[in-house]
């Protein structure tokens, strides 16, 4: 579905001031400093000299200067004056991409979305309702009537309804000795099902500080990792085992720079983390293809037996017939894609779903509606709805079938999970399906 059904234009990218500067793969990072000092006359740092000290923030007032991420082959500049000949003259070199650099959001709450969706409806009125496109295939739209007709699942006093949906429970595994990063809002860490409890934190935004202040941060890493035995209720973590590493690259306000965001994900891969798991992004145009720095990223974490998890984004209004493609970065085919999935296992209405032409794809499905979780003191708890909430409940599943098979990293990892998968519709909308548990399968014979 495309913008000439009538529905408003989906949010364009808010750019931060500073560009993206993306270099052919065997650019190293000495050659990509001298070419933009050659050009641009603005010096850069090489990430790994810096100790990962935060960048400032993009204003008007920051001084000139940018920063080269290696392993990714890109680097963040902040030019101040002649930007447009500046930034004209390193783009006509060959193999070299620069764009602005924009702003990365956690991905909001459904309550947030309200008012547009209104907009939306009315324009619906006004204009007419579209017709529906991609119809699933029969045995797809069988599919997804079973699960439809399927008995709700229901958190009860012991477990959220996720966990049971997703079969985490009543397996050996606990994600033990797996370290897995979480970058969002931060962690409240003296919620009482985190105080005292080993964590490897860094912050990558401005004020540097790691305490989650916004939510979002604790709550999507009490999904992943809250404790087998709650301080505060049922459980809801599902591998409460995990080595946890918090990288804080959103501020107290939910957004983040790219170059925040690259860094954290440097950083979790130097730690050695087998899985990322990143509830952010941006909304990103129908037909827009994906960005090849984010490629570049994930097929570097890949080859480092890193498997990146992220968060398909919740811009559809699917009561009103539209569908929005993939945010970024979760629409880059080497990052996996999580859409959200409600209690009756039917596509959450936010859902974003795979509706664009350049290989993008949504590839697994997690609970992502009235998923309660850890929030920040004093609430402690919080029900939220969003394809951030189902992104933890598949990297826990990664962390489980991780420790479960050794073997299980990087690409396998990626295998394994689809292998593993419950189809319960079309793969528009639920990619390869529900994530399901290491009892489900045998995870040892996946190639």
């Amino acid at each position: 579905m495309n913008l000439k059904n009538n529905f408003p234009e989906p949010p364009r990218p808010q750019a931060t001031g500073r560009y993206i500067v993306k270099f052919a793969p065997g650019i190293e990072a000495a050659r990509a400093q001298t070419l933009i000092a050659d050009k641009t006359g603005i010096r850069t740092l090489d990430l790994r000299e810096t100790g990962d000290a935060p960048l400032p923030a993009p204003d008007a007032d920051a001084p000139e200067g940018g920063l080269v991420v290696d392993r990714f082959k890109v680097a963040i500049i902040h030019p101040q004056q002649d930007v447009g000949a500046r930034v004209a003259s390193l783009a006509a070199e060959d193999g070299v991409i620069v764009r602005p650099e924009f702003y990365l959001f956690a991905v909001g709450e459904l309550e947030q979305r309200y008012a547009a969706w209104v907009r939306e409806g009315l324009s619906i009125l006004v204009n007419g309702y579209p017709g529906a496109t991609g119809a699933p295939t029969a045995a797809a739209a069988a599919a997804e009537m079973a699960a439809a007709e399927a008995a709700a699942h229901a958190d009860t006093d012991e477990f959220t309804w996720g966990l049971q949906a997703i079969r985490a429970l009543g397996t050996a595994q606990t994600g033990k000795g797996i370290k897995v990063a979480v970058l969002d809002t931060g962690l409240d860490f003296e919620h009482p099902d985190f105080v005292g409890r080993t964590i490897v934190s860094r912050s990558f935004v401005p004020d540097g500080s790691v305490q989650d202040v916004q939510g979002h941060g604790t709550h999507t890493a009490g999904t992943l990792a809250g404790p087998a035995k709650s301080a505060i209720g049922r459980r809801y973590g599902v591998a409460p085992d995990v080595d946890l590493y918090i990288g804080k690259v959103l501020d107290d306000r939910g957004a983040g720079t790219e170059g925040d965001i690259l860094r954290g994900m440097n950083w979790a891969i130097d730690q050695g983390c087998t899985v990322i798991s990143m509830s952010l992004g941006r909304p990103t145009q129908p037909d827009e293809p994906h960005d090849p720095t984010y490629e570049e990223a994930g097929l570097a974490a890949l080859d480092e037996d890193c498997l990146i998890i992220a968060a398909a984004g919740n811009d559809n209004t699917r009561a009103f017939g539209y569908i929005a493609p993939i945010g970024a970065p979760a629409n880059s085919p080497s990052i996996m894609a999580v859409g959200a999935v409600d209690p009756k296992l039917k596509v959450a209405p936010f859902s974003c779903g795979a509706v664009n032409a350049d290989g993008s794809k949504l590839d697994i499905a997690g609970p992502g509606t009235a998923v309660y979780s850890a929030f920040p003191r004093p609430r402690l708890s919080r029900v939220l709805p969003g394809t951030s909430m189902a992104c933890p409940h598949v990297a826990g599943v990664a962390a489980l079938l991780a420790s479960a098979n050794p073997s299980l990293r990087g690409r396998r990892l990626w295998n394994a999970l689809i292998a593993a998968s419950r189809p319960i519709g079309p793969a528009r909308d639920y990619g390869s399906g529900l994530v399901q548990g290491p009892g489900t399968v045998i995870v040892a014979t996946v190639p």
